[in-house]
């Protein structure tokens, strides 16, 4: 299992909670990246939105490419996964960005493309934003610019919503033959695209069952789609770990009481634009990207117990959310992490008797 975390940029993830010690600027996301490497996590995912998600759409937030180039920069060992959604961007402008953050890392820069969701919000910024399958159109042609502007010397291109003419991007990236191109979506039509062009799946949370039930599906769309298996199947979690579960359930608790404010905003796009599997309740959408699902929730013996179960299930990438991130991100990394090795090894140890 590889551990990452959402880089926080929004203030927080919690939209009951107003002040959670975790400001959206640069210096606490730089800080917050550095000691995650030290702490031994592999990823951090940069969320990209233009209005703040969680607190508010007139709250402060970091904006993910210029964050994640200054990551680059003041890291050594982290996977820094950028969001990237098509109806606000140029493919072969991006493909150029993308490679020479991608040098700047020295090849840890890797891409989550986003089909979005959240047409309040395209409105404000200028953003394209069509019905669902045709944005999923827009992403399938965007990705086979990037992918011909990142493997071809000269490339050319002429599709419905994109045209390349004889471009030229050097130097290329530095991972061959391109970045990871990581993708999620629930519905038929963004299944099909992901199979069809991306490397990686990442799901939002679920329980161990309907998460079983994904990879499973995902593994074989793949392999009668006559391509090689993805690379990594992630999945988004909040962790609540405290010495005692009465104490992570007084925490869930207090962080669930809805308490209807601006972080709000986007409840009903994120619902009705994006075709999820599974209704969604206002008390999951307390915690981003239904985080509270996999219910990393409890003592770290409960919760390596929880992580080894998803294991098994095929993830082996958690992209994990924390209130407050330093706080909490160094306790898991000293109290959860080596019990899931040592859990794992007294398991792998019974098998072999």
């Amino acid at each position: 299992m590889r551990y990452g975390f959402w880089l926080p940029i929004f203030g927080g993830w919690l939209r009951n909670v107003e002040d959670e010690n975790m400001p959206a600027t640069f210096e606490y996301a730089k800080t917050v990246a550095q000691k995650g490497e030290q702490w031994g996590y592999s990823t951090t995912l940069v969320a990209e939105l233009y209005l703040n998600d969680i607190k508010g759409p007139e709250k402060d937030s970091l904006e993910a490419w210029s964050t994640a180039a200054a990551l680059a920069a003041v890291t050594e060992k982290l996977e820094i996964m950028t969001a990237v959604r098509p109806g606000f961007h140029y493919p072969a402008v991006t493909a150029k960005m993308a490679a020479n953050i991608d040098h700047i890392s020295n090849g840890r820069f890797t891409l989550n493309v986003v089909s979005a969701w959240w047409e309040e919000e395209a409105r404000q910024y200028g953003g394209i934003f069509t019905e669902h399958d045709e944005r999923y159109d827009r992403t399938e042609e965007f990705v086979q610019v990037l992918k011909g502007m990142w493997t071809n010397d000269v490339f050319h291109f002429r599709g419905k919503f994109y045209e390349v003419n004889g471009a030229h991007l050097a130097p290329k990236p530095v991972q061959k033959p391109h970045p990871i191109l990581y993708a999620g979506g629930e519905s038929e039509r963004g299944k099909q695209a992901i199979v069809k062009h991306c490397d990686a799946y990442v799901m939002h949370g679920g329980t161990v069952e309907e998460i079983a039930r994904k990879v499973a599906d995902m593994k074989q769309r793949r392999e009668q789609a006559g391509k090689e298996p993805f690379r990594s199947f992630g999945m988004a979690a909040f962790v609540i770990c405290r010495d005692s579960e009465e104490e992570a359930q007084a925490e869930l608790k207090r962080i669930t009481d809805v308490k209807l404010s601006s972080g709000y905003a986007g409840y009903h796009d994120f619902v009705n634009k994006s075709q999820l599997e599974l209704q969604l309740k206002l008390q999951d959408y307390s915690v981003s990207n239904r985080g509270l699902r996999p219910n990393l929730i409890g003592t770290p013996e409960q919760i390596a117990d929880r992580i080894l179960a998803y294991e098994n299930a095929g993830v082996d990438l958690l992209l994990l959310q924390f209130s407050p991130q330093l706080e909490e991100m160094e306790r898991f990394a000293k109290q959860v992490m080596p019990l899931v090795e040592e859990r794992r090894n007294r398991l792998a140890t019974k098998g072999e008797k």
